[in-house]
């Protein structure tokens, strides 16, 4: 389980070159009012003659790997992120490009990068979020055929890091992820548990993809107020993986949540719910 945590985000400085907080709500208000009740939410087995796809690259330096956990938190962060950025707005530099994306599927490609390649993606218009020790970078969709030149280089397969070890440095170590960004959490604020389907094996990279489209769902489809409260919190998120009990209750909607289900390309069967999102407690 990895506790509440907040993005430390870098986006593209505002005119001026001044960096300026961003309205919480702006983006994310189009975005429910555009998307949430059009046919795109039911057309997931629809392909295009060109897929475009929202590329997550994780950074995994040889001397400070992160841990599996930390990775998917990070990319779930990043997603809701990019899309709640002023950039993503009607008007901004990103918009075009992400609503030609969500005219299709919601396809997140996960790459790795290090060393130079990470500082060459910093440089593409995105937005990075941290948890722990996970640096998670989204960047702006591009055609899955045409990706920028910086972000061809990055190898896609094959990325799965390590699980924190159940130890008590490690719980400790988390902690003070709580203590960085619990407070909206302490305040009573709403916080999303994304829960992990019990008995579902992914790899690093699948689960980064799948965390970032329940993220991405939640922002679309759970209460409008509950995301208003969410957003203005700055996004606090924890990523849990479920008992069967507790699926059970998600799968049969007894609890509000958006679920995920998979396109069974790769890694799991078509169709299967490898997880959701929820503001109820995730225990």
């Amino acid at each position: 389980m990895t506790e509440p945590v907040q993005p430390s985000e870098s986006g593209l400085p505002a005119q001026g070159g001044v960096d300026e907080a961003p309205d919480p709500m702006a983006a994310v208000h189009w975005w429910r009012e555009h998307w949430r009740n059009l046919a795109w939410i039911g057309q997931a087995e629809r392909d295009d003659d060109e897929p475009w796809a929202l590329p997550l690259v994780v950074r995994v330096e040889k001397a400070s790997m992160p841990t599996h956990e930390d990775a998917l938190a990070a990319s779930a962060l990043a997603v809701v992120r990019l899309l709640a950025d002023r950039d993503s707005a009607p008007g901004g530099p990103w918009h075009a490009d992400l609503e030609r994306w969500m005219d299709g599927r919601i396809r997140k490609v996960v790459r790795r990068a290090r060393g130079i390649r990470w500082t060459e993606v910093e440089r593409l218009p995105g937005i990075t979020a941290r948890s722990g020790g996970a640096e998670v970078r989204a960047l702006a969709p591009h055609p899955v055929a045409r990706p920028p030149v910086e972000v061809s280089k990055l190898q896609v397969e094959g990325l799965d890091l390590a699980h924190a070890e159940d130890t008590e440095d490690a719980d400790a170590e988390r902690l003070g992820g709580v203590e960085e960004a619990g407070v909206a959490e302490q305040a009573g604020g709403p916080v999303l548990s994304i829960v992990l389907a019990p008995g579902v094996r992914m790899s690093t990279g699948k689960g980064c993809a799948q965390v970032g489209h329940a993220a991405h769902l939640a922002l679309l489809e759970l209460d409008e107020q509950t995301v208003a409260g969410w957003a203005t919190a700055n996004f606090p998120l924890r990523v849990v993986t479920a008992t069967p009990e507790r699926w059970r209750h998600i799968v049969d909607g007894e609890v509000a949540a958006a679920t995920v289900r998979d396109a069974g390309y790769t890694e799991v069967e078509p169709g299967t719910c490898t997880c959701a999102a929820t503001f109820a407690s995730p225990g």
